[in-house]
């Protein structure tokens, strides 16, 4: 669907030219996450009252999501040390499960207490089992702050 001249909204995430920015989901439900980063690129052109892109891809998903709610959260993340067989091969498993071709191998990997968080220069697999792949690598700092909590 066309929610703005330049945003091209489906199924599973958005594309937009006039940012040059590209996200889908993998694995499971992560429209909040890209309603979030719609709204956070589309805000500072429409301002607080009405974000048009925003409110035409929550019509298209079917989600409702007041704008008040797309606060981020910041998380303390510390990075595994060693990436063992045993980690490297649940998390190959995970991603073969979504049958999505990502790299693993230069991905830092975290471990939460809801399981493990490996983010790639263009993916991030979330403890769920969700995949976000993304064309830019500033994009992770900005998914990562909405993860947890949708």
């Amino acid at each position: 669907m066309q929610c703005e001249e330049k945003l091209e909204v489906f199924e599973n995430g958005f594309k937009d030219d006039k940012f040059n920015v590209e996200v889908k989901v993998f694995g499971g439900d992560g429209r909040k996450v890209l309603l979030a980063l719609i709204y956070e690129m589309y805000y500072p052109e429409y301002g607080s009252e009405y974000v048009y892109p925003f409110e035409c891809a929550k019509e298209f998903w079917e989600i409702y999501m007041d704008p008040s709610e797309i606060e981020g959260e910041k998380v303390n993340l510390k990075q595994i040390k060693f990436m063992t067989d045993q980690v490297r091969q649940k998390i190959e498993n995970m991603i073969e499960k979504l049958n999505v071709d990502v790299d693993i191998k230069d991905a830092e990997v975290y471990k939460t207490k809801e399981g493990y968080l490996v983010v790639g220069k263009n993916f991030i697999l979330d403890p769920r089992g969700r995949l976000f792949v993304f064309n830019k690598p500033s994009l992770a700092k900005q998914i990562l702050r909405y993860i947890w909590k949708w």
